[in-house]
């Protein structure tokens, strides 16, 4: 890797000046950035590490949401009790991202910044219909993700904490790649104050989506039975050497019949 400055900011306000540094990169808890440097895909100028911003960690659980700071790692999501009892599929998910060095190191925020086509998380926030709070202005789920590794943050915008709302009925289920444990398929289903919402990761060549049409039948009876038969198109999925677009069609209808239990 290349020489960069580092910087240690304590303040969200510290941290959204000082990425705003001629190729200046955010950096949470690391596990892409790091990696993207040592194979030369990336080269910051400088890294700005928002670990020392005690802001941006914490959650609060409340009658109606679970706010969940950006700098929270996935593994206190999963250990949290009270995220447990409040969305227990959110804390599952949690507890079964990567392995244990990453649930420990990666952050909320981290993996949303970065929108990973195939990461866990943008399915919970689109699942759930959560909100994203950044130092600048609040954004609906279906406004953040806006493409592969794209969203709607603008320069010098920092997410600082994600609002999910209380669901009446939510599940999980992924089927993983077992050498990395991205989602070749995951699919996370909700019914609430958000309607009823069916994401999915790991098979959109455009990262995170909505299944509308399994939307639709689940709204009409929530239930695994009224997804027999459902069918996904593969028109914009992806084919790699792990799965074709079609396979991954055929398991997302199967996985959410599962998450709905």
């Amino acid at each position: 890797m290349q020489a960069f400055a580092y910087h240690n900011p304590t303040t969200v306000a510290d941290a959204a000046r000082m990425s705003l540094q001629e190729d200046a990169k955010l950096m949470a808890g690391g596990q892409t950035l790091l990696q993207s440097m040592k194979l030369g895909l990336m080269a910051p100028s400088a890294i700005v590490d928002l670990a020392g911003v005690a802001e941006l960690k914490g959650i609060t659980v409340d009658a109606t949401s679970v706010t969940i700071g950006a700098g929270t790692t996935h593994a206190a999501v999963a250990a949290s009790k009270e995220v447990q009892a409040a969305i227990p599929a959110l804390a599952e998910l949690a507890g079964h991202i990567g392995d244990r060095q990453v649930r420990n190191r990666g952050t909320i925020g981290g993996s949303l910044a970065n929108n990973d086509p195939a990461a866990c998380y943008p399915a919970a926030v689109l699942g759930l219909g959560a909100t994203i709070h950044t130092n600048q202005r609040t954004l609906t789920a279906d406004e953040f993700f806006a493409g592969l590794y794209t969203t709607a943050l603008a320069e010098g915008e920092i997410i600082t904490a994600v609002k999910f709302p209380r669901a009446e009925k939510a599940g999980w289920q992924k089927f993983k790649q077992p050498a990395s444990r991205f989602s070749l398929v995951g699919v996370f289903v909700s019914k609430g104050p958000a309607g009823v919402r069916v994401a999915v990761t790991g098979a959109g060549a455009s990262g995170v989506f909505r299944a509308t049409g399994l939307e639709a039948k689940l709204a009409a009876n929530w239930s695994a039975a009224a997804l027999a038969g459902a069918t996904v198109p593969s028109t914009e999925l992806n084919s790699d050497l792990h799965g074709s677009a079609e396979y991954r069609a055929a398991l997302i209808p199967v996985l959410a019949a599962r998450a709905v239990g």
